[in-house]
């Protein structure tokens, strides 16, 4: 799972437009605007960003807005600013109030050992608060 200590490897400012499929083996936070297909290892979508394309992660943050499917192997994650127009297959799904979800999920289970390295929303809120 993302920590905030791991460093960004792809940023998409918010004046900033991408047309193309873009790939990294790292962290990607989009704030800008990207038409095409992401894969990346983590995605956080900024409140100001858009995807229009599909997204491959091991864990995706929406509280900006993506027209296409999500295929994540952890976790995604729609936050209250968030939405999602399209399918969405991961082992977890949370979404916060005010999150707008429209298409299917399809929920995989996690094998014991992609278990451990999985963080729970709760555990990423407790730490903040200490």
């Amino acid at each position: 799972m993302w920590r905030k200590d791991k460093p960004l490897d792809v940023l998409i400012g918010s004046s900033s437009q991408f047309k193309g499929d873009l790939l990294t083996k790292g962290v990607a936070r989009i704030d800008g605007s990207i038409e095409g297909n992401l894969q990346a290892d983590f995605v956080i979508v900024g409140e100001s960003g858009k995807i229009k394309g599909n997204v491959q992660s091991r864990g995706v943050i929406v509280d900006g807005k993506i027209e296409g499917n999500i295929e994540a192997q952890e976790v995604t994650e729609i936050r209250s600013h968030g939405e999602v127009m399209g399918d969405i297959r991961t082992a977890k799904l949370v979404i916060s109030e005010g999150g707008i979800f429209e298409g299917h999920s399809y929920m995989k289970a996690l094998r014991e050992e992609e278990r451990k390295d999985v963080v729970s929303i709760e555990d990423r809120v407790t730490k903040k608060k200490e």
